[in-house]
């Protein structure tokens, strides 16, 4: 069983939105591998504490961390961009995590686009290809299932979009211009939501969010920094397969 943790950086409004993105990154490991990723999060929040005094259970949250620190301010702003560049080397250096990500620019969407769905859709059909390709590290010669973990979220919606691709799932067929039904059978349950306060894994897979959103569309201090360049220290762990065509993997939409 794969479990693919998720997070999301941006918004999925349309007018008057603050944000041009709509990022979602599902951060993908194997339930054998669980306890080995976990430990690794732990020793990592570990030398947090012993460096910056940053508790194991304070919430590393990417945007807030700089831009809306709270009592973290006491740690320098560029510390704290550190702390987001050593968690993207932390990720990259794991052999059983990958990394799905997808990004919608919404200045391309017409008002009656829902970016919500377009984007999850988007995530749970690339779960779902790579699972059923047995292309995700971790045991092979096997069929494996997979489970979504989402941080809090629309949770009725998401949920009646699993169940709608389960019984009906439109996908455009290769060559012919046409679409296919192929409902989704490999992701299996309602999404389980989880709190990222209390979630190294959402946790992980929003500085992922973030660190995408900065590359698409940077702040002025991240690019002042050359920090829009992180999230390609990721790149050892990012699901390419998911989107061959991009040197990222990034399914754009």
């Amino acid at each position: 069983m794969y479990l693919m943790y998720v997070d999301e950086s941006g918004d999925v409004g349309l007018e008057g939105s603050p944000t041009r993105y709509f990022v979602l990154s599902g951060l993908v490991v194997h339930e054998l591998h669980w306890h080995w990723v976990y430990q690794k999060l732990i020793e990592f929040r570990r030398n947090l504490k012993a460096q910056w005094g940053i508790r194991l259970r304070d919430e590393i949250h990417a945007s807030p961390l700089l831009a809306h620190p709270g009592e973290l301010a006491r740690i320098p702003k560029h510390e704290r961009l550190a702390i987001l560049r050593h968690y993207a080397d932390l990720l990259a250096s794991m052999p059983y995590v990958n990394i799905i990500t997808v990004a919608v620019d919404k200045t391309s969407k017409t008002a009656d686009v829902d970016i919500f769905e377009l984007a999850w859709k988007a995530l749970i059909q690339r779960f779902e290809n790579t699972l059923g390709n047995n292309n995700f590290p971790g045991p092979k010669g096997q069929k494996n299932m997979g489970m979504l973990f989402p941080d809090r979220s629309d949770e009725k919606k998401l949920n009646a979009l699993m169940k709608k691709m389960r019984i009906y799932n439109p996908i455009p067929s290769r060559g012919n211009g046409g679409y296919r039904d192929a409902p989704i059978q490999l992701v299996i349950e309602d999404a389980n939501f989880r709190d990222s306060g209390h979630s190294y894994f959402i946790q992980s897979a929003d500085v992922v969010a973030y660190l995408l959103y900065q590359h698409l569309t940077p702040s002025t201090y991240v690019r002042k920094k050359s920090a829009n360049n992180f999230f390609m220290r990721l790149d050892p762990v990012l699901c390419k397969v998911a989107a061959p065509r991009d040197p990222l993997g990034i399914v754009r939409l």
